[in-house]
């Protein structure tokens, strides 16, 4: 049965497929019997922005690459049951959530501290997980190790932002320099100068073409204000 995706759909997929496709992830606890380790981290966006995930070890970083944390670290390592826990009691414990929205990480990005003050803050957060009782027992803690993406991502002197494009149109332009790509945001300056956001996402069933000297002509929403919402991220393994 054929079913239209919305034009703002970041999964390339309908509303039931969406759905269809959540409930047979990790994130559900629909394979709680899964015999591979898993491991705890912290995920830093920016000063005050840190957020505790899990991932399962045979990614490697692979998830915090792709949910555009500037910086991170891992907290311990284990089955998966003990490390869903584990993060619930550090979540909890360190007073950090598990998403951030993706229009509170592109703010962010724009004159970020430099990566020893990201790394100071991620240490402080891993010495008080430690401290916090009991998860060590059926997880092994790790050591702390700060891992930066600021140079992969392109981070360094980005403007601050000026608007994100919020659905894709037939036939609709998008045209600029890149400039910056943390997980799946396009950072672009456009032949006007302003600073945009893309989010890739997007870009999944549209046939795309080399654009020629058109103007932009696809969406663009304002940049939302200091501690709005948002959307959430999708998925969390």
């Amino acid at each position: 049965m054929a079913a239209a995706v919305p034009g703002r759909s970041t999964g390339g997929l309908c509303p039931a497929c969406t759905r269809l496709d959540r409930a047979h992830s990790v994130a559900a606890d629909t394979f709680t019997d899964d015999p591979r380790p898993y491991r705890v981290y912290l995920a830093w966006f920016g000063p005050g922005t840190v957020k505790a995930g899990i991932t399962g070890e045979h990614r490697g970083s692979a998830r915090l690459l792709e949910q555009g944390a500037v910086a991170f670290c891992w907290l311990g390592r284990g089955p998966l049951m003990a490390a869903r826990r584990t993060e619930e009691v550090l979540r909890r414990a360190l007073g950090v959530p598990d998403r951030v929205p993706y229009e509170r990480k592109r703010l962010l990005r724009p004159g970020l501290p430099d990566a020893g003050a990201r790394a100071a803050e991620l240490g402080e957060l891993h010495a008080r997980a430690l401290a916090v009782g009991g998860w060590s027992e059926t997880l092994e803690a790790l050591p702390f190790v700060p891992y930066d993406h600021g140079d992969a991502f392109g981070l360094a002197g980005l403007p601050p932002l000026d608007g994100t494009v919020t659905g894709l149109v037939d036939g609709g332009v998008v045209t600029g320099r890149l400039i910056a790509a943390a997980g799946p945001d396009l950072h672009l300056s456009d032949p006007a100068g302003r600073h945009l956001v893309l989010d890739g996402r997007l870009l999944g069933g549209w046939g795309l073409e080399r654009g020629g000297d058109d103007a932009w002509s696809v969406p663009i929403g304002a940049v939302p204000g200091e501690g709005s919402g948002g959307s959430e991220q999708e998925g969390l393994f």
